[in-house]
């Protein structure tokens, strides 16, 4: 969706150098949707363990997915959990060190480009920011 957003053109105006009142671009909502879509893919790799440090990791990932979801500090909520989540990745799905014959082997696999999905949707967010429908847009017009 966020790939989809950044191809697209922008639309000719009918009316050629006439303000309009709001900037109520598709653009803008399809890269709200791309936030929420993403938020969703974040959601399937939460660890649901009673362990104080997942929790914490839990927590804090939940905070900074709905600042992103929200859009605010956008980009900087969005950097911090891609260094967060590669950093997790890399710890917990280790399946290169597994044999390649096993059962687990697979699933850690699964879960390791599973997290480098939801990584790479949000370097998009770093690199191409919020979009219009975000509090951080929303501020500048302040």
């Amino acid at each position: 969706m966020l790939l989809l957003v950044e191809s697209k053109p922008d639309a000719k105006s009918l009316f050629a150098g006439v303000p309009t009142l709001g900037d109520n671009k598709p653009k803008n909502y399809m890269q709200f949707a791309g936030r929420i879509l993403l938020i969703v893919m974040f959601l399937t790799i939460i660890r649901m363990d009673l362990h104080p440090i997942h929790i914490c990791i839990n927590v804090l990932g939940t905070i900074l997915i709905v600042l992103v979801a929200i859009g605010y500090k956008t980009k900087l909520s969005a950097f911090t959990l891609v260094i967060m989540l590669s950093i997790l990745n890399i710890v917990a799905n280790p399946f290169w060190t597994i044999d390649s014959d096993k059962p687990l082997h697979d699933f850690l696999k699964y879960d390791f480009f599973q997290t480098m999905s939801v990584i790479g949707g949000l370097l998009f967010i770093v690199a191409l920011g919020p979009g219009g429908v975000s509090l951080d847009e929303h501020k500048k017009r302040w």
